[in-house]
């Protein structure tokens, strides 16, 4: 898995609970995915272990993880794939 700079300096720092497993299914297998207006592509899945959904942005590239966070304002929809 590829990961900014920001990433690893940043967001594992604050948030070292995120499980690098967890950010991989996301990607893996999204249920819902947008391209923000800077080109940056965010993924969301649902980690049953937390019982959350997770947001994962990555570069324009969508392999470069950018940063990772549950979002707890997501309402699940029909897939947008």
């Amino acid at each position: 898995m590829k990961t900014a700079k920001y990433f690893r300096t940043n967001v594992l720092v604050r948030r070292p609970y995120l499980k690098i497993e967890w950010i991989e299914h996301v990607l893996q297998h999204p249920m819902h995915k947008e391209v923000q207006p800077n080109g940056r592509i965010r993924y969301w899945a649902f980690i049953t272990e937390a019982n959350k959904y997770l947001r994962v942005v990555t570069e324009a590239d969508g392999e470069t993880v950018h940063n990772a966070f549950f979002d707890r304002g997501f309402k699940p929809k029909e897939s947008s794939l």
